[in-house]
């Protein structure tokens, strides 16, 4: 890319993030950087200003994404798109989205196939859809922190969407969601339902299927992974008691 111009390989979804290193191995011969849709960093909206700070002209967003959880290339468009109409209307850079043939090895060949740049017209961030809180009878937080990383955390999420679709669960019944460190670590990969406070240890993809039927889908805990749980009592309930 020329002085004026940039490239952005963005990471799609956490399993990215966790290959922070290996995605900006693969954009470094082509003199880019790396940015990150959710849970990393830098965020989009901030290297899309570094960059245009910096003085870049043009803006190339090549999405990366390494498993089945990255969004649609359309969030990446409308969250450039949102940013882009936030920014000065004399100092906006022209941001287009591309594709670029990519393996899993991220080994990366830059023929890119442009889509349209980006017109500011694209659907915005607020909808009457998100408005509401949703109404699911679970959520299921999977620790996505270092350790549990390490041991499989992406897979045991990937699982877990993967089993819930089979079994015609959607987020209107359970949200799956992954967070930083949950702090059992010696655990992992931990795994915690709410709102019925169940924690899980050692959940990998071949305790998923059990996890889904027995728990999410019959209410009934996993004990066979189920981690003690001592639920700290405020203060002022305590003083209640004496």
């Amino acid at each position: 890319m020329s002085g004026r111009s940039a490239l952005v390989l963005v990471g799609m979804s956490a399993r990215e993030v966790d290959a922070h290193d290996r995605l900006l191995a693969a954009v470094a011969p082509y003199g880019g950087s790396v940015a990150f849709l959710q849970m990393g960093d830098p965020a989009l909206h901030r290297e899309l200003t570094r960059l245009t700070d910096a003085g870049a002209e043009r803006i190339t967003l090549v999405g990366a994404s390494l498993g089945t959880l990255a969004p649609a290339t359309s969030w990446l468009r409308r969250i450039a798109s949102h940013w882009w109409r936030e920014r000065p209307e004399h100092d906006r850079p022209v941001v287009e989205v591309a594709t670029a043939m990519m393996r899993n090895d991220l080994d990366l060949d830059l023929v890119l196939d442009v889509t349209r740049p980006i017109a500011g017209t694209e659907a915005p961030l607020s909808s009457a859809a998100w408005e509401a809180v949703p109404g699911h009878r679970h959520q299921v937080f999977v620790c996505r922190g270092p350790r549990c990383t390490a041991l499989g955390s992406d897979r045991t999420a990937e699982a877990l969407s993967q089993e819930l679709r089979r079994r015609g669960r959607g987020d209107d019944d359970v949200l799956v969601t992954q967070t930083g460190c949950q702090f059992p670590c010696n655990h992992g990969p931990v795994v915690s339902v709410q709102p019925d406070d169940v924690w899980y240890a050692a959940v990998d993809p071949d305790v998923v299927p059990l996890l889904v039927d027995q728990h999410l889908v019959h209410d009934r805990p996993l004990d066979s992974h189920r981690l003690p749980r001592h639920r700290r009592v405020a203060p002022n309930q305590e003083k209640a008691h004496d």
